[in-house]
């Protein structure tokens, strides 16, 4: 294992208003003791409507979890309708900021470009970004998956300096295994891992690379995240479904806890 401190966070897409939220975090957090984090940090990533209810419960009860959102604007405020700017999140003690989802990018049309405005917008308020990357099916069969990364990649950490790069979560996600139960397989998610890290080598320097935490996310459940997190450069995990039960979610931490302090 390397000396990254891993992170695992769960992401819950549109599921949860902020009842169902808070009677998710209470749960999980009677559920977790102190073992379950020691080697751990954990994020919960919620609807922007429950952001409030979880930030408070979390501080009020020190359940040891950090607060993270699913996305916000590059822009720092104006006339975007539906958009929350990266400042309001930073008012809510939010720590994580996932940018450049795959549903972001195919979804609603996120491009690279408006990926590396966001980040930058997340770090100018003391957040961290978790830039997400990942190749669909289409890119797979044809042998695309590193130009795809490369591409993703380097249009969104090369404006960024080393040390920003560093302090940052990526989070590789192949969009042919999201929601399908299709994960990539643990040799699949390390090479990934593995050229990931070497573009940031390349854009930022060694230092840069051998510091900076990645994440693998796509159907992750509690059968296959151990071999997952075993890979000695998969530095965590971004989970979705598995991640909206107290039950569910804390068995994963415990099975990744395991590998991280064996």
């Amino acid at each position: 294992m390397s000396d990254r401190r891993p992170l695992i966070s769960g992401n819950w897409k549109m599921n949860h208003d902020h009842i169902e939220a808070l009677h998710m975090v209470r749960d999980l957090g009677l559920r977790l003791k102190a073992d379950d984090v020691a080697n751990l940090d954990i994020s919960v990533h919620p609807p922007f409507t429950d952001l409030r209810t979880v930030q408070t419960l979390v501080e009020k009860e020190s359940i040891p979890l950090s607060l993270g959102a699913q996305h916000c604007s590059d822009a720092e405020a104006g006339a975007r309708t539906g958009e929350v700017s990266a400042q309001m999140l930073a008012r809510l003690s939010t720590s994580y900021v996932l940018v450049g989802h795959s549903e972001r990018r195919q979804l609603f049309g996120m491009t690279d470009e408006t990926v590396a405005a966001t980040l930058l917008a997340v770090l100018r308020q003391g957040m961290t970004p978790i830039l997400c990357v990942g190749e669909t099916e289409e890119h797979r069969v044809r042998s695309q998956t590193e130009s795809t990364l490369e591409r993703q990649m380097l249009t969104a950490i090369e404006p960024l300096s080393a040390e920003q790069v560093a302090g940052m979560v990526v989070a590789y996600e192949p969009i042919w295994a999201i929601g399908t139960g299709q994960a990539a397989t643990a040799v699949d998610a390390e090479d990934a891992c593995v050229f990931l890290r070497a573009m940031v080598a390349k854009s930022a320097g060694e230092e840069a690379a051998e510091t900076v935490r990645i994440q693998y996310g796509g159907s992750v459940q509690e059968d296959n995240c151990a071999d997952l997190v075993s890979e000695p450069d998969v530095d965590g995990l971004l989970i979705g479904g598995a991640s909206l039960q107290a039950a569910s979610f804390l068995d994963i931490i415990r099975a990744c806890g395991a590998c991280y302090r064996s």
